[in-house]
Formats: C-alpha cells, sequence, structure tokens
C-alpha cells in the first residue's frame, strides 16, 4: 500500500516595493527567516515560488496592499498558490518594536499569516477593478475643479470683482458675465484667462468621464444593483456606481454592521472595567464611500415623498425594491428629527447615513433573488 507524501505548509511574507521585494519564510514549526530581496518582476516571482513549492509543499502568501495594487495576487492565483492581500491598518504592531525595515516588515508577515493573525482586503476582478479606477478619476476631476474655481473666485475677489445681484455662481448666466471682463494690466488679463480656461478645462474633462461611466456601468456585471440602489431617494447614478465600484458584492459582508464599519460610519469605543466610552465614528475605511453616504442622508430633513427623477428612477424597478427605499424614507426621517432635536443637525445626519447603510446592504441581499422586471 502507498503512503500518501503528508501536506507541508510553507507561509512566505513579501514586503513589495516598486522594484524589489523582500522575502520571509516561516516553516510550520520554528521562527521566520529572511530570504533576501528579488525583483518585482514576473520571471522573478515565478521562479522563486518554484524553488519554495514542491509537490509536498503548500505555499501561502501574503502582502500588504498598497500602490502596486493586486498584479501579484493575480499571478499568484494563475499559478495555483493561495495569496492574501492584508490590510495594513490592521496588522498586529507591538508596542515596544521601533525598527521598521522591508526585512522586519517580511518576517512580521510571514509569522503573523501562519497564526492566522492577518485581516486581508477584498480583491476585485480586473474589470470591477477599471470600474473603481474610472470612479476614482472622476472624483479627482470634481476636486481638481473646485481648486480651480476656488483660484479664479479668489483672484476675482482680490480685484474687486463682483457678480450682479441674482446670477448664482459657476452659472451659465455666471459665465456670461465672466468671459468679456476686461483688465487694465496685461499681467492680469494673463491670469484671468489661464484661470478661467482651467475651470472651462475641468468641466469638461468631468463631462467626457461621466459619458464614460454611463457607458461602462451599462456594461457592468453589477449593472441591476446600480439601478436598484437608484431607487433610493439621494442616491442618483454617480452615488451608486460610486457605492458599486467600491463596495463590490454587497453579499460579502454577512451583517449589516460590517458595512457601516467598512464604511468607517460605527462609534469609535474605549471602554475597560466598569468604564464605557463612545466617541465620534471611526472615519476608517472608504472615505468616498463615507462621503457619499454623508451627502445621501441629507435628503433624510424633508418629509417622505416620490416625485420627479425618483419617480423615474424607480419606474423600472422590482416592487421590493421599491418598498424598502419607501421604508427607508419614512425611517430615516424619523430618525432625523427625533436625533436632531437631541443630538444636533450633524449628529443626526451621521446617524441617518449609518441607517441608510444598513438598507443598501439589504438591496445587496435582495437583489438577487427579485426577479428582473420586464
Amino acid at each position: 500500500m502507498t503512503m500518501m507524501p503528508h501536506l507541508q505548509f510553507r507561509y512566505i511574507g513579501l514586503d513589495v516595493h516598486r522594484a524589489t521585494i523582500a522575502v520571509a519564510i516561516a516553516e510550520q514549526d520554528g521562527p521566520p527567516s529572511s530570504y533576501g530581496n528579488i525583483a518585482n518582476d514576473p520571471s522573478a516571482i515565478r521562479k522563486l515560488m518554484t524553488r519554495l513549492g514542491g509537490p509536498d509543499v503548500r505555499l501561502r502568501v501574503a502582502y500588504e496592499a498598497g500602490p502596486t495594487g493586486y498584479a501579484l495576487h493575480r499571478q499568484l492565483a494563475e499559478l495555483g498558490i493561495e495569496c492574501m492581500v492584508v490590510a495594513p491598518s490592521l496588522i498586529p504592531v507591538r508596542a515596544g518594536d521601533k525598527v521598521k525595515t522591508d526585512r522586519r516588515d517580511a518576517l512580521k508577515l510571514a509569522r503573523l499569516l501562519r497564526s492566522g493573525d492577518l485581516t486581508p482586503v477584498w480583491v476585485p476582478d480586473p474589470a470591477h477593478e477599471a470600474l473603481r479606477s474610472l470612479v476614482r478619476s472622476r472624483a479627482d476631476a470634481k476636486a481638481d475643479e473646485l481648486r480651480a474655481k476656488h483660484r479664479l473666485s479668489k483672484f476675482l475677489l482680490r480685484q474687486g470683482c463682483h457678480p450682479p445681484v441674482g446670477v448664482r455662481n459657476w452659472s451659465v448666466r455666471h459665465f456670461q458675465w465672466l468671459r468679456p471682463l476686461p483688465f487694465e494690466h496685461v499681467a492680469d488679463q494673463v491670469v484671468f484667462a489661464d484661470y478661467l480656461a482651467e475651470v472651462t478645462a475641468a468641466g469638461e474633462r468631468i463631462k467626457r468621464l461621466e459619458a464614460a461611466l454611463h457607458q461602462c456601468a451599462g456594461n457592468s456585471s453589477q449593472v441591476a444593483l446600480i439601478r436598484a440602489l437608484q431607487g433610493f431617494r439621494g442616491i442618483g447614478f454617480l452615488s451608486a456606481v460610486t457605492i458599486v465600484a467600491e463596495v463590490g458584492d454587497l453579499r460579502r459582508f454577512r451583517t449589516a454592521p460590517q458595512l457601516m464599519a467598512y464604511a468607517g460610519l460605527v462609534p469609535s469605543e474605549s471602554s475597560s472595567g466598569s468604564k464605557q466610552h463612545r466617541g465620534s465614528i471611526t472615519k476608517t475605511g472608504n472615505s468616498l464611500l463615507r462621503h457619499v453616504f454623508g451627502e445621501a442622508a441629507h435628503h433624510a430633513r424633508h418629509a417622505p415623498r416620490v416625485a420627479g427623477t425618483l419617480t423615474q428612477r424607480q419606474a423600472d424597478l422590482p416592487r421590493p425594491i421599491v418598498d424598502l427605499a419607501w421604508r427607508a424614507q419614512l425611517r430615516l426621517h424619523a430618525r432625523y428629527r427625533h436625533l436632531g432635536s437631541r443630538l444636533g443637525p450633524h449628529k443626526a445626519l451621521t446617524a441617518v447615513a449609518r441607517e441608510l447603510v444598513g438598507f443598501i446592504w439589504a438591496v445587496g441581499q435582495l437583489i438577487e433573488e427579485v426577479p428582473a422586471a420586464a
């Protein structure tokens, strides 16, 4: 009778940089050891895994999420190697450890991977990561546009130029007033023309990116979820596609509080013994996602109603989604009124945003169970 070889596990910690990777190895027993550095190159990585693996050795690899992205994770997955991309902020840190090097970071990853003390991040597929990149590019464009508008408005303020009464900033009438503005000095005219051109170019850039978002979202595997989220008041297309791009599959969160924590909307806590203290929200996790929920929460200040564009967005949605969106309006408005009088509007809006996340999570659990509307 042939004996099956005993399967050994080998744990590999990688500290990944643009050009190099520090490697550390932890066997099933004993302290981890440093392997040295290799080039951050697919062929070098393949050779390393071939050298460390074997018919009776199963490799497990971990590296920190960072600017190098998920290319290494995908290469290892193609090689059939289990790889964990680790959340850097959740890596345990020893209080007295004040020395940080690539070698020590790799050793720590190998040791913690073996002990099971690392927390993985969700790795999107290439198509989903591309959609997320487009969403973040549009957010960057909005931030650039805001800075450009601030520069122009502050220049006009220094020059004593004020728009006519009743003209709203950055409206069509405002641009009509801006373009022919004369200045006495040539230098001022050049500065004004440059600032105005930057604002105009930023606006055109945003339009191009939003048009691309509409096209890419329509081809996404999550298009049903994007449409369902738009059934909620305060969540239009851009907010819905941002939520989907940043979160991915909502069903990966087993409970709504897990999604709330992912968005950084749960209260911080410092309790010990008989003392309990809860502070402001943690603000950990995804800041762009938290911003979207915070903006949507402002709609809870108004009485529940379905009208205008919301009616159009709900027209083709399944009835269970529409009913859930209506219950969300009733609940969130009552919550805002109750907490606003006790805690003030800012804390009330934060609480409303947190509860809105719970309804969003419920949509994610429901969307696969509801047949698409004809």
